[in-house]
């Protein structure tokens, strides 16, 4: 058993070592400039400093990582949290009721295919200059995926529940809060994973917008300046925090979803 989770543990840092080790030799063969492909080393440094003002390399940016994640974090948690709500909301709503599916998907739909990034004037306009229009656009990020994972949830439950409910007399408002949300929480928990993702992805989008902190606004900044070792430690600083997110919604859906595991082991043993 012991030899077993040495060899999973293995097998999970393999490729991400391999690709460290051939990006180190490549940003040191001479075929590319130091600076415009920092090697990984390069980019460790950075990214520390960074985090703990080691020795000042990243100048002004020296142990301010903790202030722009937490900058970030919050434009993320607010857009994302506002999303989750409404998207949960109005995809139970459209998944089921016709009558709501017939009058308010067609526009929904028609809005879905516009980028979050086209959206940016009118944020601006709409919202001034300050975390708002951030917010929004990572709203806009998470809102469609959460929706569209909600209806196929709701949608695509067993019917065979819902009349079980009827046949027991259950109304129709405890149908929905009683059956059919536990039953689509697994196609929602999806939403929600794919939402967070497409949150931390449009960060750098939304923190171009009237925004001096956060890590995407560190990306652009740096950008600027060709600190593109700082350039790629944004990078992963967000894939980390995104990383971290998801390992929080997994958290919270095998906690909700104990029934759904419970009842898997059951029909195995079966």
């Amino acid at each position: 058993m012991a030899w077993r989770q040495i060899q999973s543990k293995i097998e999970r840092i393999t490729v991400p070592l391999l690709i460290l080790i051939g990006w180190e030799a490549f940003s040191r063969s001479g075929y590319l400039p130091p600076a415009l492909l920092p090697p990984p080393s390069a980019v460790l440094a950075a990214l520390a400093d960074w985090m703990f003002a080691i020795d000042g390399s990243t100048q002004d940016y020296a142990g301010t990582w903790i202030r722009h994640v937490l900058a970030s974090s919050s434009r993320v948690a607010a857009g994302f949290g506002i999303a989750a709500l409404i998207g949960v909301i109005i995809g139970t709503g459209i998944g089921w009721s016709r009558f709501i599916e017939k009058t308010v998907e067609p526009t929904l739909q028609m809005l879905r295919p516009i980028p979050p990034v086209s959206w940016i004037p009118l944020a601006i306009i709409w919202f001034g200059i300050a975390d708002k229009p951030a917010i929004f656009l990572v709203f806009l990020g998470s809102f469609f995926p959460i929706l569209m994972n909600t209806i196929h949830g709701v949608k695509t439950i067993d019917r065979n529940l819902i009349r079980a409910g009827a046949m027991m007399g259950a109304s129709e408002r405890q149908l929905l809060w009683n059956v059919v949300v536990p039953a689509a929480l697994p196609s929602i928990f999806a939403g929600l994973r794919i939402g967070v993702g497409s949150a931390w992805m449009l960060t750098v989008t939304a923190e171009m917008v009237a925004v001096k902190s956060g890590v995407g606004y560190v990306l652009w900044d740096t950008y600027y300046f060709l600190r593109y070792d700082m350039v790629i430690a944004s990078m992963v600083s967000i894939g980390l925090l995104g990383y971290l997110s998801d390992i929080a919604i997994k958290l919270l859906m095998n906690r909700v979803l104990r029934w759904q595991r419970a009842s898997t082991i059951q029909s195995r043993e079966g």
